[in-house]
């Protein structure tokens, strides 16, 4: 999948020739004395889906704290239309076109599903009605919820929730870490196919998910991060044929 809703047929997936939107470039992160990223190269591209896979503590939240913001690297770069980024704080890179949502969803629990999603496009000087209703569209559950506070929705409502806060952004890139974790697996198959949607509507997206196996079935490109460090990267369908990620994050013997 390459490029905008309108031309999305060619080139086959994994090998778009879109611009570049986001680049992460030798990025070394630092908690205290610990290397968490170590020198992260990574790239995507206009149009694209691109997991980001990996153990737990290999480094993949890392990566998406860094790219919007949340995080400062020690050395390297984040690089936005091949623009600089990494000196700017997390509420102004929004402005640029990243939004992120995080894991463990963050809704404002008293405030209403509508004053959540009003609460996304706080760049804005008033509230997009288009937009509301394109999350509404997007997640019929929230529309019917909408007075409901965000604190007493299900786990898969403030899921959609934090997708829909983040999409009142006009994000050209959103960040997803981990969407589907803790969900029924009937809900995490709507997850997904609404991140489908959302990616054909065009949307860049960058996902961190534990359900490898789904996330490279809907994705263009991936990367496989162990250590802080990218050990595997390739076209989407070639990962998930390789054996040792088949082994080591679908619960497959290595052939």
């Amino acid at each position: 999948m390459s490029g905008t809703t309108q031309s999305r047929k060619a080139p086959e997936r994994g090998e778009s020739t879109s611009p570049v939107v986001l680049e992460l470039r030798d990025l070394h992160v630092f908690y205290g004395a610990i290397e968490a990223l170590k020198g992260i190269n990574l790239t995507v591209r206009r149009g694209e889906v691109v997991a980001l896979l990996g153990a737990n503590g290999a480094g993949k939240s890392t990566t998406l704290r860094t790219a919007s913001g949340m995080i400062a690297p020690r050395e390297g770069q984040v690089l936005l239309h091949g623009e600089r980024v990494d000196g700017i704080k997390s509420h102004d890179l929004v402005r640029f076109g990243i939004g992120h949502v995080p894991e463990g969803r963050g809704v404002f629990p008293r405030m209403t599903v509508r004053e959540n999603l009003q609460m996304g496009a706080y760049r804005f000087k008033s509230v997009d009605k288009d937009d509301l209703d394109r999350v509404f569209t997007l997640f019929p559950r929230l529309g019917e919820r909408k007075s409901q506070l965000g604190g007493t929705l299900s786990g898969g409502e403030q899921q959609m929730l934090a997708i829909g806060r983040a999409l009142m952004g006009k994000p050209e890139v959103l960040l997803l870490d981990e969407p589907s974790m803790g969900l029924a697996p009937l809900i995490v198959q709507q997850i997904f196919e609404i991140i489908k949607e959302i990616n054909e509507q065009g949307t860049t997206v960058l996902l961190v998910e534990q359900n490898a196996s789904q996330a490279l079935r809907m994705a263009d490109r991936g990367y496989v991060l162990e250590t802080g460090s990218v050990a595997m990267e390739g076209g989407a369908a070639e990962l998930l044929s390789d054996p040792r990620v088949r082994a080591a994050y679908l619960g497959e013997g290595a052939a």
